[in-house]
C-alpha cells in the first residue's frame, strides 16, 4: 500500500457514526443482512478485520501515536486502532490453532493405522508377509471358497457352481448403451467400459450355472439420440439351451435393463448423473424385486431368487451398486475403469486447471466420494495391473496396501482381524486368445472376412480406412481410441510428424471414434481432433495419414488385421490407462 490514510479514514468514519456495541462484537455478513438495517461501525469492523494486514494496522496505530494531541478524537482513534489490529491478530491466532488441531488429528490417525498394522503383522512369517497383492490361490492350495474379507459371504466360482442357476447384476450406467452397431467414440462416455461391459454379460450369461445376467444402464429417450436407448430391455443373448443342451427358462439369457432416471428426454454426460444417482436405484430395486419373483417361479420352486452378485463398473456405477447391494444385503464387486483420485492428480501436475476449475468441470470430488463408498462396500476389486492396486486404489482412504496384505495373511491362518476388513484386489490378466486375431507371416495376402471390408486394389485398406496413403503397402503404425485429450493422440502424432525415417518407413492410422461434425461434439473431444487437423497441415502428413470419420464396432478386428498384414506395430500413447480395452483386444 502507498499509505495507511485510508486506513485512518475507515476508523474516522466509525467514529463518526457515533453507534454503540462493542467493537468485539464482530457481526456476520448475513448478521448485516438480515438485521433489516445498515450499521456502519459493524460495517467495518468486519471489513478492516478481515480484509486488512496487521502489519498495516500496526503502522497506522504508532502514526496515530506519533501525532496524538491533547483532543480527545485523537485518543479515541489511537485505542479505536489498537483493538482492531488486536482483533485481526487473535483472529489470525485462532486460525492456526484450528490448522494445527487438523494436523494433530490427521498425525494421530495415521499413527493409529500405522499402528494397527504394526500390532496385526507383528506375529506373521516372512512368508505370509509376501508381496503378493490379489492372489486366488497359495503354493500348494486349492482355489479358496471365499474372498479373503472379514465377514465376507460371497464364493469364489467354483464347480459346484455349476449346478446352481445364479441370477448376476451388472450396472454401467453412462454412455449409450446397447447391443449391436454400438456408437463407440461418440462422446467421451461412450468408449471401451461399453463395449467391455456388453460382451462381459454375453460372456457371464454363457458360463455353466449362470441363469439370468441383467445389465443395467440409464433410459434414454431423447431426438438427438438413436430411439434404441429407450427400449425399456433387449436380449443380449438367449438362454435357450446350457452347454449341455438342456433347455433354459424363458427369463435366462443375457439383458440390457434400461433404468429411467433424471432429464427423460436428455441425454447427460456422466458427470451430470450424480444428483439422480438415488432415482437410479429405486429403479433397479423395483426391477430386482420383480425378476426376483419371476426366476422363483421359474427355477425357485416360489421361493425369490436374489441375485448372486452385483457388479459396478465405474464410480457412478460404484455407488449404485453399493446402495443396491445394502439393501439386499447382497455382495457387491467392483471395477473401477478409471479413478478420480488419480485423474485429479494427473490434473493438477499438468497445472492447467485449478482444483475448483477441475471439481466444476468433472465433479470429481462427488466422484471420489462415490468411490470411496463403493470401495468400503465392496468384497471384491477387479483391476488390471499391480500398478493400479498400490499406486490407484493406494490413493484411497478405503484400501491400505500394506494391511491389506496382513488381513489376509491373518484370514489364511484364522487368526482374529481385530474387526478390520478390505476389499480383496484382484488383477484379470486379459486371457485372450490371439490366435483368430493375428495375421501368420503364411496367411494370403487377402483372406475371409477381410475381402469383405477391403475396397479397391488388392492389399488396400478396409472401407472404414479410405485409401489416403501415397504408399499403401508401407507398415502400419495403429492407434485406436475416442478423441480424449487424456488418450495423447497428438503426441504420437508429433513424434511421427517430426522423425522423418520413421515417416518414411511407415503410415499412421489414427480410428478417433466416430464423428458427423466437429463443431457439434464435446469439448476436449473437439479440440484434440483440431488439434489433429493442424498438425497434419503443419507437417505436411498428407498421403501418409489416415482418420477415418467413421467406422463399425465389426471393423475393429479387421482393422487390427490389417496392421497385423502390414507388419506393422499398435501404439496405446495415452497419459492414463487403468483398463484399456485396446490392450485386451
Amino acid at each position: 500500500m502507498a499509505g495507511n490514510e485510508w486506513i485512518n479514514g475507515y476508523l474516522e468514519a466509525i467514529l463518526d457514526s457515533g453507534a454503540g456495541g462493542s467493537i468485539e462484537d464482530k457481526p456476520t455478513t448475513a448478521d448485516l443482512r438480515d438485521s433489516g438495517h445498515f450499521n456502519p461501525t459493524k460495517y467495518f469492523v468486519e471489513e478492516v478485520v478481515t480484509g486488512v494486514d496487521e502489519t498495516d494496522l500496526h503502522r497506522t496505530w504508532i502514526k496515530v501515536v506519533a501525532t496524538r494531541n491533547t483532543r480527545e478524537r485523537s485518543s479515541r482513534l489511537e485505542n479505536m486502532c489498537w483493538r482492531i489490529w488486536h482483533l485481526t491478530r487473535k483472529k489470525k491466532q485462532l486460525e492456526w490453532e484450528d490448522l494445527q488441531r487438523s494436523a494433530k488429528r490427521r498425525m494421530e490417525r495415521e499413527q493409529g493405522r500405522k499402528d494397527a498394522t504394526e500390532d496385526l503383522s507383528e506375529d506373521l512369517s516372512e512368508g505370509e508377509k509376501g508381496d503378493g497383492v490379489g492372489e486366488l490361490t497359495h503354493s500348494g492350495e486349492t482355489p479358496k471358497k471365499r474372498f479373503q474379507r472379514n465377514s465376507s459371504n460371497l464364493e469364489v466360482w467354483s464347480d459346484d457352481k455349476k449346478e446352481k442357476k445364479l441370477y448376476i447384476v451388472l450396472i454401467s450406467l453412462h454412455g449409450l448403451v446397447r447391443g449391436e452397431n454400438m456408437e463407440l467414440g461418440r462422446d467421451s462416455d461412450t468408449g471401451g467400459q461399453v463395449k467391455y461391459v456388453v460382451e462381459l454379460a454375453r460372456a457371464l450369461a454363457k458360463m455353466p450355472g449362470v441363469y439370468r445376467v441383467d445389465l443395467f444402464t440409464r433410459q434414454v429417450l431423447c431426438p438427438d439420440v438413436d430411439w434404441s436407448y429407450g427400449e425399456p430391455t433387449e436380449m443380449l443373448s438367449s438362454g435357450a439351451e446350457d452347454g449341455d443342451g438342456n433347455e433354459m427358462g424363458e427369463s435366462s439369457g443375457a439383458y440390457i435393463v434400461r433404468i429411467p432416471f433424471g432429464p427423460r428426454d436428455k441425454y447427460l454426460r456422466k458427470e451430470l448423473l450424480w444428483p439422480y444417482i438415488q432415482e437410479f436405484v429405486d429403479g433397479a430395486l423395483v426391477h430386482i424385486l420383480n425378476m426376483s419373483k419371476v426366476l422363483g417361479e421359474q427355477i425357485g420352486e416360489g421361493k425369490p431368487i436374489w441375485p448372486y452378485v452385483i457388479h459396478g463398473h465405474y464410480a457412478d456405477a460404484g455407488d449404485s451398486a453399493a446402495l443396491l447391494s445394502g439393501a439386499l444385503n447382497v455382495p457387491m464387486v467392483l471395477t473401477g475403469h478409471s479413478l478420480g483420485r488419480n485423474k485429479l492428480e494427473q490434473l493438477l501436475k499438468q497445472g492447467r486447471q485449478s482444483k475448483e476449475d477441475i471439481n466444476s468441470t468433472y465433479k470429481i470430488m462427488r466422484r471420489i466420494e462415490g468411490e470411496e463408498l463403493a470401495l468400503d462396500a465392496a468384497e471384491l476389486v477387479i483391476t488390471s495391473t499391480k500398478q493400479e492396486i498400490e499406486e490407484q486404489w493406494g490413493l484411497y482412504d478405503g484400501f491400505d496396501v500394506k494391511l491389506e496384505k496382513v488381513l489376509r495373511a491373518r484370514s489364511r491362518r484364522g487368526v482374529n482381524c481385530h474387526g478390520r476388513y478390505m476389499p480383496r484386489m484382484v488383477v484379470i490378466p486379459p486371457g485372450m486368445d490371439f490366435s483368430n486375431v493375428v495375421i501368420q507371416e503364411d496367411t494370403p495376402e487377402v483372406d475371409g472376412e477381410l475381402t469383405s471390408l477391403i475396397g479397391g486394389t488388392e492389399g488396400s485398406s478396409p472401407k472404414a480406412i479410405p485409401t489416403i496413403w501415397s504408399e499403401p503397402h508401407k507398415p502400419m503404425i495403429l492407434a485406436l481410441s475416442r478423441p480424449d485429450p487424456k488418450k495423447n493422440i497428438t503426441t504420437l502424432l508429433k513424434a511421427f510428424g517430426e522423425c522423418r525415417p520413421l515417416r518414411e518407413l511407415a503410415n499412421l492410422t489414427l480410428i478417433m471414434g466416430n464423428r458427423d461434425d466437429i463443431d457439434e461434439m464435446t469439448g476436449g473431444n473437439a479440440n484434440v481432433l483440431t488439434t489433429v487437423l493442424k498438425m497434419i497441415d503443419k507437417y505436411d502428413l498428407y498421403g501418409l495419414v489416415a482418420y477415418p470419420k467413421h467406422h463399425k464396432q465389426a471393423d475393429v478386428p479387421e482393422i487390427y488385421r490389417l496392421a497385423a498384414k502390414t507388419k506393422g506395430v499398435f501404439i496405446n500413447p495415452a497419459l492414463v490407462e487403468p483398463f484399456g480395452l485396446t490392450l485386451i483386444e
